[in-house]
């Protein structure tokens, strides 16, 4: 998994305070990894790396409003994190993660990273320099997240690690879900957005009007292929005499989700708390 953390890379004092918490952890401190090969240990790395990548003229041109943008649209870095499965070799996932950025971000890109292991599932942390040293902003787009996916599976393969880059929908899974985030958003950060949504879901409820997004249909079509495509593998597997595998792949498409929007998540998960609460307060006296 490739992930772009949204939040806290407009302003110097929270890239800073994101570095801090990168390196500072239960197990002890971390050690930041350059781009240049260094390895930043000690008390001021987070206020040396940012002065050495220039962000305090990055943040007062955004400020000055030098670029026409403000300071509010323009980031200062991109907050990366690259995660595998629990039982991955974690330094594998540390030296795939090197790879994919000296190829992506050399000489154009300056970043650091760190390779957290108190989860399960080993993950490295990288802040990108969002203006290269050419002078040209990093846009990541949903192209160049697959693309990033594609590489990070690539150089974890040349390592000896089973790894593939398979979309979400061939998977046969929903969109990432964030009910649980509508009763802990503020603690994410995002409660802005994720109440909105769900006081526009509850509003809608109440009156009993609750409506699906148009994309539903563009879901269903998607599911549809994908079902279509692996009942297509079933049978050529059948057809070439591995009946175990091809009705195996026939499991896996009975068992996927049934298909919801975040919207329909959502109230899904509004009703489930009403009941809850309902059976909490017991019957009326």
């Amino acid at each position: 998994m490739v992930k772009v953390l949204s939040r806290g890379g407009q302003d110097l004092k929270a890239v800073r305070r994101h570095l801090d918490y990168l390196r500072d952890r239960k197990e002890g401190e971390l050690a930041l990894e350059t781009d240049d090969g260094d390895r930043l240990t000690g008390p001021g790395v987070a206020k040396s790396l940012t002065e050495d990548w220039n962000l305090d003229l990055q943040e007062h041109r955004a400020r000055s409003d030098l670029d026409g943008r403000g300071r509010h649209s323009t980031k200062l870095v991109h907050k990366l994190m690259f995660s595998m499965p629990p039982g991955t070799p974690p330094q594998k996932v540390l030296e795939a993660v090197k790879n994919f950025a000296r190829e992506e971000f050399a000489l154009k890109h300056r970043y650091a990273m760190v390779l957290h292991t108190d989860e399960p599932h080993p993950h490295v942390h990288m802040v990108v320099k969002a203006v290269s040293e050419q002078g040209e902003r990093l846009h990541i787009r949903k192209a160049t997240l697959r693309g990033w996916r594609q590489e990070f599976a690539r150089h974890l393969r040349e390592l000896g690690v089973p790894a593939n880059a398979t979309e979400r929908a061939v998977r046969g899974e929903n969109r990432s879900q964030k009910l649980d985030g509508i009763y802990r958003a503020e603690r994410r950060g995002e409660s802005w957005r994720v109440q909105a949504r769900a006081e526009s879901v509850g509003g809608e409820l109440l009156r009993g009007r609750f409506r699906v997004e148009p994309g539903k249909e563009t879901l269903v079509q998607t599911r549809k292929e994908v079902a279509r495509g692996w009942r297509e593998v079933s049978e050529t597997l059948a057809a070439q005499g591995q009946n175990g595998l091809a009705a195996e792949v026939m499991r896996f498409v009975e068992r996927m989700p049934p298909l919801k929007t975040d919207r329909e998540m959502i109230a899904e998960e509004l009703r489930k708390h009403q009941r809850n609460a309902r059976t909490r307060e017991g019957p009326m006296r």
